[in-house]
């Protein structure tokens, strides 16, 4: 019998890996506010849906949305998830929120028989067009088990790395690493700008080496061409940054580097640069500088 999966929020992310769910077999239902992204997954055969219609007809209902609101409201709200729900669904949060919120949605969903999986994921736009986006997910291991063909049609690398929460936990460590690597990325670019070398030859010369890494070349070339359209909003990593603080300042752990990098992103929204994809960290240091990286 074909799975029912519903998918709440059609965004950068989802739109594509609701694709993907259909391209597997899936019968797939689906809502966002945003009409257009719904009438155009119809198109490719996905059904569009209520979030209470999800709670009654799917197996399993994944969320990916752009923070712990949002999920909250689609969860837990008056017309939310759990007020039709029927128990034994399955909720895939794969959003990046904290861990505290994520715990919370656990315990209410839990109380109605609901069983909800903190599941968010790495890659950006192209791994979630491709399918191959990394997942890092906190829930019952049995629960768990029983998707894991909805989140192998998304993502190819997947983790359950504990209980409710560790997945968020764990995405928090993945941003802190991710954000900072472009932030240092940042600031040997533009040394190297305003020294007045080839740019794109320096990259090839260090690519292979220590200093090499997905990252690098995720975002040179794209910096290279000037192209910052989103793949990962800096909205979106500031608000992950924000979530990292938070949860730091919780746990007593001080992270200098992280504090510093949530100013950065504040000076970049200051200057309306705040949509721009996080590779952007770099107009940062550009106009510190008074430089620019480019191609010779």
């Amino acid at each position: 019998m074909t799975k029912k999966v519903g998918f709440v929020g059609l965004g950068i992310m989802g739109k594509p890996m609701a694709k993907n769910l259909l391209k597997a077999g899936f019968e797939v239902y689906v809502f966002d506010i945003n009409q257009d992204a719904v009438d155009s997954l119809v198109e490719t055969g996905a059904k569009a849906s209520t979030v209470s219609v999800m709670g009654e007809v799917c197996d399993c209902v994944i969320t990916m949305l752009p923070a712990a609101p949002h999920v909250k409201s689609i969860v837990l709200g008056e017309n939310g998830l759990l007020n039709a729900a029927n128990e034994g669904l399955v909720i895939i949060d794969m959003s990046s929120i904290s861990p505290v919120d994520s715990i919370e949605i656990a315990n209410e969903a839990l109380k109605k028989g609901v069983h909800f999986i903190d599941a968010p994921v790495s890659g950006g736009e192209p791994k979630a067009i491709d399918g191959t986006l990394s997942i890092m997910a906190g829930g019952n291991e049995d629960v768990f088990e029983s998707v894991r063909d909805i989140l192998q049609a998304v993502g190819k690398d997947i983790v359950l790395v504990g209980a409710n929460g560790s997945g968020v936990t764990a995405k928090l460590a993945n941003q802190i690493i991710v954000n900072l690597n472009i932030a240092a990325m940042s600031e040997a670019l533009v040394l190297a700008a305003k020294a007045g070398i080839d740019i794109e030859k320096m990259y090839q010369a260090i690519r292979g080496g220590l200093a090499g890494s997905t990252v690098l070349d995720a975002k040179v070339p794209l910096i290279l061409d000037r192209n910052f359209q989103p793949g990962g909003t800096m909205a979106i990593n500031m608000k992950d940054i924000s979530n990292v603080m938070d949860t730091a300042h919780q746990l007593d752990v001080p992270l200098p580097l992280s504090s510093h990098l949530l100013e950065i992103f504040h000076a970049l929204k200051a200057d309306g640069k705040i949509m721009d994809d996080h590779g952007g960290i770099v107009q940062y240091y550009e106009k510190l500088a008074n430089v620019e990286v480019k191609r010779v």
